[in-house]
Formats: C-alpha cells, structure tokens, sequence
C-alpha cells in the first residue's frame, strides 16, 4: 500500500499534517513585511522553546551546519578546546574543530556509554593557565541513544570561565533543555527532529559571553558569520535567502508545540523512553544504553541471536516502518528506534507490535508473544 511510510528514526522525524499544509503555501518575498512578521513570531516561539532570553539565530543549515557555525564564530586558530567523544556526532565535532585549525583535546569513553562529568570536572581544574577556550559536548548522542549529563559538565565549564558549546540536535523538543539556567553558551540544533518539520533549518543561541568571545575571534567565516545573521535578526529578517516556506513550516510547528506546552512534550518524550525501553526488555533484547543515561529521543538495541539489519528489513518491506541502522563500527550490530517528534503513543504500540511480528518472523522465540506490548503498554497507562 502506498503513502503508508511509519518513520521511527531519530530524524528526519514524521511531519504533522497541518505543518505540511504551511509548507505547501506559495512562497512570499523574504525582504516583504509579511515575511518579517513570520521571522519576528518564530524567534520568540524559539526562545520560548530554547528556554533563552539569549538570540536565537536561523539558518539555512542541518545540524551540522549550525554546529560548525557555533564553533567557528567564537575562536581562533590555534585555540584549544575539549571536546566530549562517546558516539559518532561528538567525534564529528572533533573533526570540524581539527579542520579549522584548532587544539583539539578529546575526552573519550566507549561507545554506549555516558560521558563522565568528573572527567571534564578534574581536566578544567587541572588548566589553571586557562588554555581551554571552549568544551564541546553532545547532549542526546544520536548514533547510540545515550543522554549526557550536559547540565553538570556546563556547570563546571562555568566555573573555569571557557565557553559551553551543545549540540542539541535530538534533545532540543524532546527534553528539558534550559539554555539560560544552565549557562551554555552556544548551542546547535537541526529542524528535522523534535522541531516536527523536514531537513533545512538550523537554529543556533548564543549567550552575551558568547558574543563577547565573537568580537576577538578569528576563524574565517561568511555565509556562517553569526554576526550578521544577529544584525538582521534584530530587524525581524535575515542576512541572505532564507527557506522561506520552512518558516512557513516552523511558524506552525512552533504553535502546535506552545499549544502542548513544554511540561507535557517532556512528559510525551520521557514515556515513550520509558515504554520503548520497558517493551525492548520484555522481547529479551539487550539495550545498547544503561537506563539511567538513555536518550529520551532514540533508544538503541543490541539484539542477540538475530541479525539488527534483518530485522530493519522486515519492518520496513513488511510494515513500511522504518527504522535505524547503527553507524560506522555498530552497522549491523544494533538498530534504534526513533520516538521523538510528532510521535505518540499509539505510533510507538504499532511499532512494537511489528516489532515482535518481525521477530516471529524471523524465527526469533526468546519472548511470550504480546509481551512487548504488555509493557509497553502498562508504561503507557500508568503515566
């Protein structure tokens, strides 16, 4: 049957009906006034989301791109910065820094494990020179579905005085994320996440220490130059041809999102980990993530005596449900389950019901049939 794509990946997520209906209007001049008042209300709804006072700057970007221009509109070659390395994205970060020249220090753990706090506590300490301009850590780690513990390790970046830089990419719209309270400074996210809409759009926030580090940095930049995107923020436009019918998009969004309300997207988030991970359980599948540091976006398994690729498989020629597969040294070893964004119970009960059809299938009998959605399911209800 067509047209019946699930999608249960952590990005591009699913888009909401009405969000696809803004993104199908004709596009409007973006130099016109009624463009500026769609670009004035989408920063404010962004800052409301960003839980920020600080800007928050649009760009015609991914993830990545936003991430790139949050690291490179603050320091200067040769400067030196700690990344946080436990997954494919935090060692992409890693290379970016590399390419432009900077000192790059990693602070690295296995794959599937949380970031260590103390770690970066004890390294930060132990730079009393203050060589350490910026620390850049993965906050929902999408290759493994691992959450780091963002706010502690920003709290003792604080206190050395460098500039705390997050990649929020699956975690901003899917968990609690307090730019301000927690004092980061830049921080990176993409559009086709919990931001329900496609790929396009790259938001980056950036705090007055930031901007003060901008005034005296020298990396080369232009069409990634925040600064300029900043002047024309204040001026409810944008420096160079925006995707205008994304903001059409966001602009939606952004209203279906403040209709919610922040409590109860976090609350959705944090019982969707919970039932993923409580069905996953009762199929006799191993975790890739310990509970205490699993992503409220993605949760990522290990499965033992069939193959993650066979089971991708048959879900998506089976059920048209697409799920994902694991990167570089994982491919083949784990799939992730994808359940952020405009995705809801009932998406995550179909998922798991395919899930243990599939397993059946494939001739996989180390769970009680309907065991999956039992837990799943008592999760569900009992939130």
């Amino acid at each position: 049957m067509d047209d019946k794509l699930m999608l249960m990946i952590p990005g591009p997520t699913p888009v909401p009906e009405q969000v696809l209906s803004a993104m199908a209007k004709h596009p409007i001049g973006h130099r016109s006034g009624d463009f500026g008042k769609i670009v004035a209300e989408v920063t404010q709804n962004l800052k409301w989301l960003h839980q920020t006072q600080n800007d928050v700057l649009i760009l015609a970007a991914s993830g990545t791109g936003a991430m790139e221009a949050g690291i490179i509109n603050f320091l200067s070659p040769g400067d030196r910065v700690l990344v946080g390395t436990n997954g494919k994205f935090g060692e992409r970060w890693a290379e970016v820094t590399d390419a432009y020249g900077l000192q790059t220090e990693r602070l690295s753990v296995d794959w599937g494990k949380p970031l260590d706090p103390e770690a970066f506590r004890q390294r930060l300490e132990s730079d009393t020179d203050k060589q350490i301009k910026a620390v850049i850590v993965t906050h929902s780690e999408t290759s493994t579905g691992v959450i780091n513990d963002l706010k502690t390790i920003s709290s003792y970046v604080k206190a050395h005085g460098a500039l705390m830089m997050a990649d929020t990419v699956t975690s901003l719209g899917a968990t609690s994320v307090p730019v301000d309270e927690w004092s980061l400074d830049v921080v990176a996210s993409g559009s086709q996440k919990g931001y329900m809409i496609p790929p396009g759009l790259g938001f980056v926030a950036v705090s007055a220490k930031a901007w003060e580090a901008y005034k005296t940095a020298k990396l080369p930049r232009y069409y990634l130059d925040l600064g300029k995107y900043r002047k024309s923020s204040a001026k409810d436009t944008t420096p160079f041809t925006p995707a205008i019918n994304l903001f059409y998009a966001m602009q939606a969004a952004l209203r279906m999102m403040k209709a919610e309300g922040l409590e109860n997207i976090f609350a959705r988030h944090e019982r969707l980990r919970q039932a993923a991970r409580a069905a996953v359980k009762a199929l006799n599948m191993p975790l890739y993530a310990a509970d205490e540091c699993g992503s409220p976006a993605i949760t990522a398994v290990m499965p033992n005596g069939v193959d993650a690729e066979q089971i991708r498989s048959v879900m998506r020629k089976r059920f048209d449900i697409a799920l994902a597969g694991g990167q570089d040294h994982l491919k083949g070893k784990i799939f992730r389950i994808g359940h952020l964004g405009f995705v809801s119970d009932r998406d995550l009960l179909t998922a798991i019901a395919a899930l243990e059809a599939t397993l059946q299938e494939l001739g996989y009998d180390s769970f009680t049939p309907g065991a999956g959605i039992a837990a799943a399911a008592k999760v569900i209800s009992n939130s």
